[in-house]
């Protein structure tokens, strides 16, 4: 499967500049994106952008800065209209939930469904009109299943669906928007809780409302190593064309693997969360923290297949040594954090030369780079390496209260991040969040390792520093 060929815009599809790139509303000079990049708009290109920095397609010039804009992630695609729901197959990967294939059977009414009953022990049941049941005799898989679902379909389009989870109204219609660019090949939704009936339990609202399925209330590109690095095939629509197969040796992380594949071939994938799905992810602790150490095993295959860019840890050398030093809590740490700051102000402010508040805007990066360091290397130490952070706690007294001191502070800002800014209905308390999410990181970071283990490598622990 190569790359896609045609890769111009329709007429009317529109782009919307990321306001977050545009600081206090100065389009001729913004600078956002995965990785981070500056891009100063001619004047010739401001002419064909509103004042509230959306541009229309309409010919040759609009098309390439539309697409321009879109590849740097600075551009928000604003899609007009796309295909029809009657060019969309629905596949649903099933084994063993009969009651879950009725419910969304009901919701997808109207639409070709195909069902593929993944070796269940009592057969699923699968009836409509427009609707196809394929069986398994033995359980082969959910990527073997989804790929069977795709090999049936006869329309352009394919939409996966998990046979628990059951899709918010004009769901399809939002994400098949996307596809009037040629060059995407994969679009998903959010993938949000079900509503708790009641105050509910800790470990229920917590399963809910912070699920590794879901992917946050921020639109964009899906690009390994960025925010947004894969989707989940929990919920999701390909374009058949460009649909690369789920590799079917794999039973966890396929998503992942599928995404990083897509991408590589020179599609692009994209995340809409204003499309939604809901999913049940209500479950009994143990069963929550089993889940979280199988997906964590899946760590070992993708650093087997893609390298580096499975890493747990990705940096540049300098702000690695910048987060060690500050680690260290002591005056040397912190006269070495801040001339390794002071450095990389000055060369960020060299990057901007002619942006305006260069000093302001160099500053405030730099200042997320160690935050998000910060953050990063407690989630490095509690999470994927919590066995080797342990040993050394238990030898090494002032490490120990470090690593007390970053379990706390890490939890509490994610807690704030997470429940407070996105002013969540289902709140979990503070204390509730914050062991859910130590647990959650014990279980994964056991399921790393022993992956790691069972693959004899330790490619999926390996960070990634660059120069």
């Amino acid at each position: 499967m190569t790359g896609p060929v045609d890769v111009d815009l329709p007429d009317g599809f529109q782009v919307q500049i990321d306001p977050r790139c545009a600081r206090k509303g100065d389009l001729h000079h913004l600078v956002g994106g995965s990785p981070t990049r500056v891009m100063r708009l001619s004047d010739a290109a401001l002419g064909m952008t509103s004042a509230d920095g959306r541009i229309a397609v309409h010919d040759a010039s609009t098309r390439v800065l539309a697409r321009t804009l879109l590849d740097s992630g600075i551009g928000l695609p604003r899609p007009m209209q796309g295909p029809s729901t009657d060019e969309v197959t629905v596949v649903i990967p099933v084994r063993g939930n009969q009651s879950g294939v009725d419910a969304l059977l009901t919701a997808l009414r109207g639409l070709r469904v195909i069902v593929v009953d993944d070796g269940s022990p009592e057969p699923i049941r699968a009836d409509g009109e427009g609707v196809r049941l394929i069986r398994f005799d033995e359980n082969r898989g959910p990527a073997a299943a989804r790929n069977a679902g795709v090999a049936a379909a006869e329309t352009d389009f394919v939409a996966f669906l998990d046979s628990d989870t059951l899709p918010v109204s004009d769901w399809l219609t939002m994400l098949l928007a996307h596809f009037s660019d040629p060059k995407i090949a994969i679009v998903a939704p959010r993938v949000i809780g079900r509503r708790i009936r009641g105050r509910g339990a800790t470990v229920a609202k917590y399963a809910n409302a912070h699920s590794s399925l879901d992917m946050g209330p921020n639109e964009a590109p899906v690009v390994p190593g960025s925010p947004k690095p894969y989707v989940p095939s929990a919920a999701m629509v390909v374009r058949r064309s460009a649909f690369l197969g789920f590799d079917e040796s794999l039973r966890v992380a396929e998503d992942v693997d599928l995404c990083w594949r897509t991408h590589e071939a020179g599609w692009r994938v994209y995340y809409d969360p204003v499309a939604q799905v809901r999913h049940d992810h209500r479950e009994s602790l143990r069963r929550l923290l089993d889940r979280h150490r199988y997906y964590g095993t899946g760590a070992a295959h993708l650093a087997s297949r893609h390298g580096p860019t499975a890493a747990p840890v990705m940096s540049s050398l300098t702000m690695f040594a910048g987060v060690v030093a500050l680690l260290t809590r002591t005056r040397i740490g912190l006269l070495v954090a801040a001339v390794i700051g002071l450095r990389a102000v000055y060369k960020t402010r060299g990057l901007l030369t002619g942006v305006p508040g260069r000093d302001v805007i160099a500053a405030r990066a730099v200042g997320r780079g160690f935050g998000f360091g910060l953050l990063q290397a407690a989630q490095a130490l509690l999470r994927h390496y919590w066995p080797v952070t342990l040993v050394v706690a238990v030898v090494w007294p002032s490490f120990r209260r470090l690593v007390w001191q970053l379990a706390l502070a890490e939890g509490v800002v994610s807690w704030f991040r997470s429940e407070v800014l996105e002013s969540r209905v289902t709140r979990v308390g503070p204390v509730g969040f914050v062991l859910m999410r130590r647990l959650d990181d014990l279980a994964y970071g056991t399921g790393l390792w022993q992956g790691a283990l069972s693959h004899a490598s330790l490619g999926a622990l390996r960070p990634k520093l660059t120069v």
